[in-house]
């Protein structure tokens, strides 16, 4: 993914979409914000002690440098689960939606950006160019058992007839195994579900395993019908590049989120 920059916004891009013409898209990293340490300085998420209105300011230089409108940026309460939020008519009470409790947005409307807030887990992002289809997704550990990517697949098939082969993703910067270690619980959320997902789970000792959430992501991905050329992954270890990116585990919690977002052009 290519390292780029809109307005004031430093932000990963994902070339496979870029070629598909129809969105503004990416995976910002922490610079060029208005946050105060240990939140500095582009911290997007309002789950964090950060002042309110730097976070607000954040997500407004967001929106703004992809000539968006901050009445049509849509991010729900995450809550680590598979649920989805579909955005399919103009016009609805966007303010409503960032208190629903879902882990994920699909829509087939310009000019509405999506987005979901991470620190350590995938942030995931779909687009069908086809039937100009979007999705933003949030992956942590029980997203990620839960196959929150096949779902939301699923949901692209069933209401806009999307076509798996068609579809792309981009899964963006993430914590990776040499900095992700889970006790048996995790396993065993993975054990449960069927596709044999636990495989992206390395013993690491003391009762502990190394998680793959990107690779188990790849692979739920591909299981779902997309092809290998239509699936591009950030090669970043969020933990392990600090002056990039904000991590939950490396800095004990006191941290900000980066996003990934996508807008359909109009």
């Amino acid at each position: 993914m290519k390292p780029t920059k809109a307005a004031k916004v430093h932000y990963l891009e994902p070339e496979l979409f870029t070629a598909a013409g129809i969105s503004s898209h990416g995976f910002t990293t922490r610079h060029e914000g208005v946050s105060r340490p240990p939140y500095n300085s582009l911290n997007l998420g309002t789950t964090t002690l950060d002042l309110s209105h730097n976070v607000e300011g954040n997500r407004h230089l967001l929106v703004h440098a992809f000539g968006g409108s901050p009445e049509r940026f849509v991010a729900v309460t995450q809550v680590h689960g598979v649920d989805l939020l579909v955005i399919d008519s103009p016009n609805p009470d966007y303010h409503h939606f960032q208190r629903l409790e879902c882990d994920g947005i699909i829509t087939n409307q310009p000019e509405v950006m999506i987005a979901v807030s991470v620190a350590d887990c995938v942030p995931l992002l779909l687009l069908d160019p086809e039937k100009r289809v979007a999705a933003a997704l949030h992956g942590g550990w029980k997203g990620t058992a839960g196959n929150i990517s096949g779902k939301a697949i699923a949901a692209m098939v069933e209401l806009f007839g999307s076509d798996p082969a068609r579809i792309l993703a981009a899964v963006g910067p993430a914590i990776s195994p040499c900095c992700y270690q889970v006790d048996l619980p995790v396993l065993e959320a993975f054990r449960s579900q069927e596709g044999g997902y636990e495989r992206f789970a390395a013993p690491a000792g003391d009762g502990k395993w190394r998680l793959d959430l990107s690779g188990a992501t790849v692979a739920q991905l591909r299981d779902a019908g997309l092809v290998e050329q239509n699936i591009q992954v950030a090669p970043h270890c969020v933990s392990c590049t600090p002056e990039l990116f904000f991590s939950y585990r490396r800095d004990n919690g006191v941290t900000g989120r980066q996003m990934g977002f996508i807008m359909l052009k109009a």
